[in-house]
């Protein structure tokens, strides 16, 4: 389980909910909608949605998250701390959204599940989250970092679909796909020591056992590919979509 850091998180990665905004020309929020922001992070997605006069619910599992989340929003959408493969919602909602979260949730069927039955017959379901092959060069290096090292296989916490697999499980808990997006893109990262704070914030699990002349290693080896520009890139392949329930 990661340990967030929020103020980090909203300092140093602000990039996770700069990219997140670009989903709302995919919702389409309208004033009065129901919409939940599943895995909603420090809010500033969710900020946005009460911005376009949605009745907006915040979900996600770590406490310090939703407390930043509420330091932002007061009481102009409700919080609450929630297992996305658990929750359910006391009425239908028309739309569901989440940004740079699904990846994290280890078992998709139940959260799919889940969102399926929180929305009302043809409410929206909007997406963007880490697809197959995301950040598979720092994947890579730090693999080839502990072997060098004689750790342990490294076990990452992380669920990478390809499109055709998660439209597969859409479809099977009664989401249409009507939009889909599968694109490289690559990730800025902040200072000269981005890679290894990028670690620390997404992968502090992984990292619980290296010592820090691993974590070099991993730096050395990491640079050719992830280092251009005066500045470190993270690898990122995405998955984007809009799906439909089914009525």
């Amino acid at each position: 389980m990661t340990n967030w850091d929020a103020r980090t998180y909203d300092q140093e990665f602000a990039f996770v909910a700069a990219y997140g905004v670009e989903l709302l020309d995919w919702l389409r929020p309208q004033p009065g909608e129901k919409i939940i922001d599943l895995g909603c992070g420090t809010g500033e997605l969710t900020a946005r949605l009460v911005d376009s006069g949605a009745d907006v619910l915040g979900l996600d599992a770590d406490q310090t998250m939703i407390d930043a989340a509420r330091q932002r929003l007061g009481d102009s959408a409700e919080l609450r701390v929630v297992d996305a493969h658990d929750f359910s919602v006391e009425e239908p909602v028309d739309a569901v959204v989440s940004n740079a979260a699904l990846h994290w949730m280890p078992a998709p069927v139940e959260v799919l599940g889940c969102v399926s039955d929180a929305l009302r017959p043809d409410g929206r379901f909007v997406a963007e989250m880490g697809a197959t092959g995301n950040v598979s060069t720092i994947m890579t290096v730090v693999d080839q970092a502990c072997r060098e090292s004689g750790l342990p296989e490294r076990r990452w916490p992380w669920y990478f679909p390809s499109p055709a697999e998660y439209a597969a499980m859409l479809e099977d808990t009664g989401l249409e796909i009507r939009q889909l997006d599968f694109y490289d893109r690559p990730t800025k990262l902040t200072g000269p020591d981005g890679l290894q704070r990028w670690l620390e914030m997404f992968a502090s699990d992984v990292l619980a056992d290296m010592s820090p002349g691993v974590l070099n290693r991993v730096v050395e080896l990491a640079r050719p590919e992830l280092w251009h520009d005066g500045a470190w890139w993270a690898d990122y392949r995405r998955l984007r979509f809009r799906a439909v329930k089914l009525a």
